[in-house]
């Protein structure tokens, strides 16, 4: 069969024809993007604000704060520091003499007065001792008194010229040497008496006893590294404790004006007062490595409420400043104007008012210039505020059950009071 042979012109209309048609993708998918384009149009012109009705601006809530009055009152000024129960007197008794312990005197925690019997040593080689010493006194003393008759007998003799002086002078010099051997024996006996007194031991000191630390029956030797018991000074009884260096010039003034300062203790924690006392001396010198200095305290401790080597917190009342113009730290604020508070209009808004801040007792500050007697402040939920915005003060529960204003008075505070009026409900967020 003869092959037919097509002309060139006409093979791309052939291979068009021979080729099935590809499925139209293309088209949709374009379709596809016009309508994605026209729905984002659509919803960029209904956000737009020329395409909506103008919204009302939001009326501002006012915002609810707690308040707090300026008042005129009695601020102490009052220096905290951290101390230790330090006794006026330890005393580790120890024995004078070498012996056997025979007998102990107290017990275990006994007060006792100074002189009282605490232990018994036992005596009798002391008191031999002493015997042997009276009898060397009486042989030289007899020694001594024929000393002296001869002396006068040979005086007499050479006022006769009877004898020679050469043996008078040596009588004369035997009796001066009679005279040191008998001075010599009452030094001796003197010694026994007094280690006779050392066997029985009493108590140096007033104070309480401690453990006993060694039992009858033992022999104990002067030097020993073991006290036969410790007596601790319980009453009166000092604290020592640290300020700062920084406070010395205010201490000192009225130290030397007065001679003592108050000083209360406090426990651990802060919380219980255990005794009040006066500041009687401060110490000579800084201690460098911490930039404090000591100071010591003493209290009567009738009660023993404070116990040796104990740590304390003391409070040092320095002074108290009179019809001070008073504010609680609370409503004190810090920032770019500096040290600053809210102060409450009669608009019920609040504006910025600088302020100049004197002594503080921790809860309340001295105000040197900034506020007036009688100006309310913001004291809570003042995060938010900001100069000239409106607050809203909540209502309290009266005194007698109904409610009422916070901000209104609720009558005239006692003059000389130095607490502040108590904060309001805090601002509802």
């Amino acid at each position: 069969m003869d092959e037919q042979v097509h002309p060139p012109e006409l093979l791309p209309d052939l291979v068009s024809r021979a080729t099935p048609p590809a499925p139209r993708r293309r088209g949709w998918l374009w379709l596809g993007l016009v309508a994605v384009l026209a729905a984002a149009i659509g919803v960029a012109l209904w956000l737009h604000p020329w395409s909506a009705p103008a919204r009302a601006p939001r009326p501002e809530v006012p915002q609810a704060v707690g308040v707090a009055p300026v008042t005129k009152g009695d601020l102490p000024i009052i220096l905290s520091g951290l101390g230790t129960v330090s006794p006026i007197a330890t005393v580790s008794v120890q024995t004078q003499i070498s012996g056997q312990l025979i007998e102990v005197g107290y017990k275990e925690g006994q007060l006792v007065k100074k002189g009282d019997f605490l232990a018994q040593i036992d005596p009798r080689p002391y008191q031999v001792a002493l015997s042997q010493a009276q009898g060397v006194l009486a042989h030289d003393q007899g020694l001594l008194d024929q000393a002296r008759t001869d002396l006068a007998r040979y005086q007499t003799l050479a006022r006769q010229d009877s004898i020679a002086k050469q043996q008078v002078d040596t009588q004369f010099y035997l009796v001066r040497q009679y005279e040191g051997t008998v001075q010599a024996d009452l030094a001796a006996v003197d010694t026994q008496k007094l280690n006779l007194a050392y066997t029985r031991i009493v108590a140096p000191v007033d104070g309480r006893v401690g453990l006993r630390l060694v039992d009858p029956g033992n022999y104990i030797q002067t030097g020993a590294s073991t006290p036969l018991v410790v007596i601790t000074t319980l009453q009166p009884i000092t604290v020592i404790f640290t300020l700062p260096e920084d406070v010395i010039a205010q201490i000192l003034p009225p130290l030397r004006a007065t001679g003592s300062l108050p000083v209360t203790a406090y426990d651990r924690a802060n919380a219980i007062k255990l005794a009040e006392g006066s500041l009687t001396t401060i110490d000579n010198v800084v201690d460098v490595t911490t930039g404090t200095f000591k100071l010591r305290a003493t209290f009567p401790n009738t009660d023993e409420a404070l116990f040796p080597n104990q740590f304390v917190n003391v409070r040092l009342l320095v002074t108290t400043l009179k019809d001070a113009l008073l504010l609680p730290n609370a409503a004190i604020q810090t920032g770019t104007p500096g040290t600053y508070v809210y102060l409450l209009n009669a608009d019920n808004t609040v504006s910025v008012r600088p302020v100049k801040l004197g002594a503080s007792d921790g809860a309340n500050s001295v105000i040197l210039s900034g506020l007036a007697p009688g100006d309310r402040v913001v004291s809570d939920g003042s995060d938010r505020l900001k100069d000239g915005a409106k607050v809203m003060v909540p209502a309290a529960r009266g005194p007698a059950g109904g409610a009422r204003p916070a901000d209104a008075p609720s009558g005239r505070r006692r003059e000389g009071s130095s607490a502040a009026a108590p904060a309001t409900a805090p601002a509802a967020n």
